[in-house]
């Protein structure tokens, strides 16, 4: 098929439909009052969304110039997702308020869009992202981080149950959040207390391949053993099933989690947590010559059928954050968001801990709305714990508004001004964008405007 091509105006004009139409969908959805989106699916209940980036990744327009033109403000909201977690309904309020400013200027004034780009840069990096972190404020106390989840979730009781889950795992612990089949609580676990633990990649099918460490551990008068393996089968787990029933053994055998390179990874790091030898013919470690000394410790392990946590290894604590340390530089090293997932989540479960929320609903639409919200939620989270907070509603760009107007230079270029022009724009649009999904109207914006910014007033807004 032949390819179609639009230039200056034509092209400008197309793509800007398609952006405002993005744009208004996902708006509407920003702020505590921000209104509820309901997406059709082709199969199944409807989705019931407040989260920006989920309404713009299921707008597709039928013009296609139209369509090419949303395609830039969900690559906006999409990295803010990937690098925060949150914040995605912000940034594609602020994009398009400065794609519509700029448009304007453009077709008035004719500038340089080159010249014009630099100085937004410019501008964003020296005044813009310097003040926020000037507004920053670290968080440590419990009351603020539970204040922050309850905001982002939209509701109290969650924000406490995530904040508690975060104080427990820390800022760099791993919390999954799953849908729950259930009402109220159920279990179906093993748990082994104070345990020795056996970490290898080796298939263990015949008992005569560790059968002198397990005498050696019988000789200690230790019953606890947990075993995590490539895989236990055969003789070998016949034979561990008849000794714990006959009670000369707590045994809990564990298949090895991950695969391929990923999976001794992880093998070695739970080595590392437990302070056990990592058992691999591949380091010259055989699990025939395994002794007493190769097993690691903990205060618990916890498994079902899914999942297996431990609790309390008893590794040493500076290899253990050298490790750790040698896992982060990796992160920072590599461009792949799926590798960078898979190294975040070793760096939380061996530097701090794991948690899980289950979320339940009445119907199958309200369960996935929560999860949303949750998941958005527990992101807004560990984000405030890691960077801080600054005032939210709007206000902290707002205020930088406030700042920057006042103090303006007159003499500026028209390129400078134009620049200036569409960050005036950007920095008022979300507060002006909450105002308005609460029903405030343009006075209220106005006497806001006017207003002059006072550092003992930051965190004072629109209520």
């Amino acid at each position: 098929m032949a390819k179609q091509i639009l230039f200056n105006e034509s092209a400008r004009e197309s793509m800007k439909k398609g952006i405002d139409k993005l744009a208004l969908a996902v708006t509407m959805t920003l702020g505590p009052r921000g209104r509820a989106v309901v997406i059709e699916k082709s199969y199944g209940a409807p989705q019931v969304t407040f989260d920006g980036v989920t309404v713009a990744k299921e707008i597709e327009l039928q013009d296609k110039w139209e369509n090419l033109g949303a395609e830039f403000i969900k690559q906006a909201a999409d990295k803010t997702n990937d690098k925060v977690g949150d914040g995605t309904t912000t940034s594609v309020v602020l994009a398009h308020a400065m794609i519509d400013e700029g448009e304007k200027i453009i077709r008035e004034k004719g500038f340089n869009v080159i010249q014009l780009a630099e100085e937004l840069k410019k501008i964003s990096e020296t005044v813009v992202i310097k003040s926020l972190e000037g507004q920053k404020e670290d968080i440590n106390d419990n009351k603020k981080i539970e204040e922050v989840a309850a905001l982002s979730s939209k509701d109290a009781n969650m924000g406490k149950l995530i904040a508690e889950v975060m104080a427990k795992v820390g800022k760099e612990g791993v919390v999954t959040i799953d849908d729950s089949n259930t009402l109220g609580n159920s279990y179906m676990e093993a748990v082994l207390e104070d345990p020795y633990i056996l970490v290898t990649d080796k298939k263990i099918s015949a008992i005569a391949d560790f059968i002198k460490l397990l005498e050696k551990i019988v000789q200690t008068g230790k019953k606890e053993l947990v075993i995590i393996a490539d895989e236990v089968d055969g003789e070998a787990l016949a034979t561990l099933v008849v000794n714990k029933l006959r009670g000369v053994f707590n045994v809990l055998a564990v298949k090895a989690p991950g695969f391929g390179d990923r999976r001794k990874d992880m093998l070695q790091d739970i080595a590392m947590v437990t302070g056990a030898a990592f058992i691999s013919e591949e380091l010259g470690k055989k699990l025939e010559s395994a002794d007493i000394s190769d097993l690691g410790r903990a205060q618990k392990v916890i498994s079902d059928k899914d999942n297996t946590t431990i609790v309390g290894g008893k590794g040493d604590k500076k290899k253990i954050d050298e490790r750790v340390a040698q896992i982060k530089a990796q992160v920072k090293k590599t461009d792949s968001e799926y590798e960078k997932k898979n190294l975040n989540e070793r760096v939380g479960k061996m530097s701090g801990g794991v948690a899980v929320i289950k979320v339940g609903a009445p119907t199958e639409t309200a369960q996935k709305e929560l999860k949303q919200r949750v998941e958005d939620a527990v992101a807004a989270t560990r984000a405030a714990m890691e960077e801080g907070i600054v005032p939210g509603g709007g206000m902290a760009l707002f205020n930088i508004y406030r700042m920057v107007s006042a103090g303006a230079e007159p003499h500026q270029t028209p390129v400078v001004s134009a620049a200036h022009r569409i960050i005036f724009r950007a920095l008022r649009a979300p507060i002006n964008a909450i105002i308005q999904n609460s029903g405030g109207d343009q006075d209220v914006q106005g006497e806001l405007s006017k207003s002059k910014y006072d550092v003992k007033d930051k965190w004072l807004g629109f209520n």
